[in-house]
């Protein structure tokens, strides 16, 4: 049961740091101005995608290990919140 727990928290705190990662790398692009919008995207927009990407997987664990749906629903709102600051730098600059 202990290994559920841990794997419940990692699903849970991965997604996270991701999307950290994520906005990180984002920021980081545009303030290099290596974001470029149209054309080639670059290897800073694929690494984005994969960092987005590599997200649903965890989040299906996270949503598979829970015992309590209201925590669980709690985390998924979180987590949504964490996608979208990810997303947001995106969708204001264009890219």
């Amino acid at each position: 049961m202990a290994m559920r727990g841990m794997f419940h928290r990692l699903c849970f705190l991965l997604p996270l740091l991701l999307s950290l990662a994520a906005f990180g790398l984002v920021v980081f692009a545009l303030l290099t101005g290596r974001a470029r919008p149209g054309g080639d995207e670059g290897a800073a927009a694929h690494l984005f995608q994969l960092l987005i990407v590599a997200q649903v997987p965890l989040i299906a664990g996270f949503v598979l290990t829970a015992e309590r749906p209201r925590a669980m629903a709690a985390g998924l709102a979180v987590q949504a919140l964490a996608v979208a600051a990810a997303l947001a730098p995106v969708l204001i600059a264009g890219l």
